[in-house]
């Protein structure tokens, strides 16, 4: 499993996608959608799938000694590496909003999302939905990037815009709390972004594999 993943940080990812981790720092930014910080991180990916493509990586990775569903777990490695690198980045950042910064008036007076553990959970929801379309599209036929990316695009800002309207909602003031505030109830909400995050991941690595089996390189 090191090997694979080792592979493909070294031979196969493109740079863009460990840059991309640090637009987890867009949750320090006040008055902007900081959930898009998510969809960067998963553009990086994107490049590293359009480098696999140009590349032939995939035929490359096919004719080592390995199964073809190991071809599928090492690429599922690298994008579960790099979500969790950026989901540790927006982890830091929300702890220093909902303490250092927590009186700061940029953030009390923003009208958009903070950075709790809500945005947390939803970042972790917007990470498995990239891993459900476009990871285990990709794996459909291994060469076409865009139908996938782009029904990913359409379901990522959905739930972007349904996370920044939630709070406006009466009765939904609690998910854009401040500091410890409601902490049992964004601590819940994380728990849930993770557990969808997982089951996401899972089934779409299973309908990957499937799918990658029945392809002829």
């Amino acid at each position: 499993m090191y090997n694979l993943l080792l592979k493909e940080m070294r031979l196969s990812a493109s740079i863009l996608s460990y840059l991309f981790i640090l637009f987890g720092l867009m949750f320090l930014l006040p008055g902007y959608p900081i959930l898009c910080g998510a969809f960067f991180a998963s553009l990086g990916l994107f490049h590293s799938f359009q480098t696999t493509r140009e590349t032939n990586d995939i035929v490359f990775s096919a004719l080592l000694p390995i199964a073809k569903r190991n071809v599928v777990k090492g690429k599922y490695l690298f994008v579960c590496m790099i979500e969790i690198c950026t989901l540790l980045l927006m982890l830091l950042t929300v702890c220093l909003r909902m303490t250092l910064f927590l009186q700061s008036s940029v953030y009390r007076n923003n009208t958009l999302m903070n950075a709790n553990f809500f945005a947390l959970g939803t970042a972790c929801v917007i990470f498995g939905l990239f891993n459900y379309i476009f990871v285990r599209g990709f794996f459909k036929t291994t060469y076409k990037l865009a139908k996938p990316f782009i029904t990913f695009i359409i379901a990522c800002f959905v739930t972007i815009l349904a996370a920044e309207t939630a709070h406006h909602i009466p009765g939904l003031k609690w998910v854009n709390a401040f500091g410890t505030e409601q902490i049992t109830s964004q601590l819940i909400m994380l728990a849930t972004g993770i557990l969808i995050y997982l089951l996401l991941t899972l089934v779409s690595y299973r309908k990957a594999c499937n799918s990658f089996e029945k392809i002829d390189l």
